[in-house]
């Protein structure tokens, strides 16, 4: 049985193991978080390194995306580094590929979805595969990077002014200290502030992107909305639904209870090739999506019913 798993500076409480069967194979799948020790996670990977068949690396991203340039983080470059046998993903792959087929897949089965529907997305340089795909929906879409990346108050309607922005903004955020830019460890389990920004979630019809960014700034009163975002436990599902929270779409399926993230199902992937991740182009994963039948986990949380 190949071994994978993700080390992530989020919370350990969010810890998990699950054995997955995918493509025949089976796969014993680990989520170890760090609590926000970034040392800790360089630790973890250089004991495993060669040990296991894949890592995903958690709670942090590698790049950020703008237009079409790509932005090193600093502190994410350190993270996998410390993965010199075993192949390490950050899960961007997979928001180029099945994060964008999610919102297709939305636009194509569930009629209505996007229809005459206002979008926010927390973060599109963390997700631009989803933010292409959610403008060629015809939504009208309110790109949220400044407020909850930098908490200043300059939404962006565009992807061109994103793109512009990324320019002028991003080579300085990729050299900051990464808790100073996303909820890491303790800070993953705090009270949202809930007041800052709450007449955008009250404005967007629908609520898209990763968890905690969207959970950061969440008021209690959400009734009716929408949720695209990634990976959710059970704690999660039942904090949405006393928000009023009407539907709840993951883009990576329901495992033993859980959607992972993408980078843990990235890793997979990655596992099941066999190949260099350099040498893996986003038709490789369309293809092997395709094969294992991947798709979204959609739950509707007022019918308390759900299809996977």
């Amino acid at each position: 049985m190949k071994r994978v798993v993700s080390v992530s500076i989020g919370s350990s409480k969010r810890d998990h193991q699950a054995i997955v069967r995918l493509g025949g194979e089976e796969f014993s799948v680990e989520r170890v978080g760090t609590d926000g020790d970034i040392g800790k996670a360089i630790d973890l990977i250089r004991d495993l390194d060669g040990k296991v068949a894949a890592f995903g690396m958690g709670g942090i991203d590698l790049y950020l995306v703008g237009g079409n340039r790509r932005y090193i983080l600093r502190e994410a470059k350190k993270i996998a580094r410390a993965a010199q046998k075993t192949p390490i993903v950050d899960g961007s792959g997979l928001k180029n590929t099945l994060e964008r087929r999610t919102i297709q897949y939305l636009a194509e089965h569930e009629r209505g979805f996007f229809s005459s529907t206002k979008v926010l997305l927390t973060c599109a340089v963390d997700r631009f595969g989803m933010a292409e795909a959610l403008q060629e929906t015809g939504a009208e879409v309110l790109y949220g990077d400044f407020m909850f990346i930098l908490g200043i108050p300059f939404p962006l309607y565009s992807l061109q002014a994103l793109g512009l922005a990324a320019r002028i903004a991003a080579p300085l955020i990729v050299q900051l200290p990464f808790r100073m830019l996303y909820p890491i460890g303790q800070k993953q389990e705090e009270q949202p502030n809930k007041a800052k920004f709450a007449k955008y979630y009250e404005w967007a019809d629908v609520i898209a992107g990763d968890f905690h960014l969207i959970r950061k700034y969440m008021p209690d009163n959400l009734q009716g909305k929408r949720i695209i975002t990634n990976t959710v436990i059970e704690e999660d599902i039942h904090f949405l639904r006393e928000r009023g929270i009407s539907t709840l779409v993951t883009t990576t399926p329901n495992i033993d209870g859980r959607s992972f993230g993408t980078n843990v199902m990235e890793a997979l992937l990655v596992a099941l090739l066999e190949r260099p991740v350099a040498d893996i182009t986003p038709a490789d994963y369309l293809q092997l999506l395709d094969k294992v039948g991947f798709v979204p986990r959609i739950e509707h949380l007022e019918a308390s019913e759900s299809v996977l």
